[in-house]
């Protein structure tokens, strides 16, 4: 039987982390990688008989290839502190790690806005790759958005992993904020200048691409909210890469 590690990154996440280990524990060993959390999220995470290890903050990708090199087993799972793992997909899971011919699989996602689960607006099936064999994929080191990278060819899962990435507009907006000037860093690193009028453009074509070209609009009020916020965070975006130094 192959054996499973479930990593996860964490910091200041004591609302999460009790839910999430819970959905990975089937797993061989799951290892938890704090960036210095304040609340609870490491005690908690111990007591459900996680691998707790601590390191200064390195950004995402560093992070959760960190954690990849603490896991011990063979397979690795990468798990976010806001995702839980529902019974079909560790049913799923566990099938394809022993009947396996392929060593990287995506797994689609369906995420929480505020009140729905988004259906359309590109977050649908939004397939990220999370299974995969130690050795064979790696994260790229973006300082938001990372992803897997491999040269392997990638397997489907069918199964969809829950995301609860925005439960009400205090997070929308703690996010707009965070991801905007992350991702401003990742445009600057990448020889991008921003300007108001590049910021403008951007953050139109991002409402137009999600509400009407990616079916936002039938997502109901929150497919509108969902693309305002996804407009207004472009906008950020650009407008901060023009302050960057």
């Amino acid at each position: 039987m192959s054996r499973l590690s479930v990593i996860i990154i964490t910091k200041n996440e004591s609302e999460n982390i009790a839910d999430c280990i819970k959905s990975a524990n089937f797993a061989d060993e799951i290892v938890v990688l704090d960036s210095g959390s304040s609340d609870d999220t490491n005690s908690i995470a111990k007591k459900l008989g996680a691998k707790v290890f601590n390191k200064p903050w390195k950004g995402y990708g560093q992070h959760k290839n960190l954690d990849i090199q603490l896991a011990k087993h063979e397979w690795i799972f990468s798990l976010d502190a806001d995702e839980r793992i529902t019974p079909n997909l560790k049913r799923e899971i566990l099938k394809t790690i022993n009947h396996s011919n392929l060593n990287v699989y995506d797994v689609p996602r369906r995420s929480l806005f505020v009140s729905r689960f988004i259906k359309h607006s590109g977050w649908h099936p939004d397939r990220t790759k999370r299974l995969f064999k130690k050795g064979s994929a790696r994260f790229s080191e973006h300082h938001v958005h990372e992803h897997l990278i491999t040269k392997c060819e990638i397997g489907h899962l069918t199964e969809s992993l829950i995301h609860y990435s925005y439960r009400d507009f205090e997070t929308v907006l703690k996010k707009i904020n965070v991801y905007s000037s992350l991702g401003a860093r990742d445009l600057k690193n990448r020889g991008k200048k921003g300007s108001l009028k590049k910021a403008i453009f951007h953050a139109i074509w991002a409402f137009i691409r999600t509400y009407f070209l990616r079916l936002g609009f039938l997502d109901g009020r929150e497919g509108l909210m969902l693309a305002i916020s996804v407009a207004e965070g472009t906008y950020y975006r650009y407008i901060k890469l023009i302050y960057l130094k």
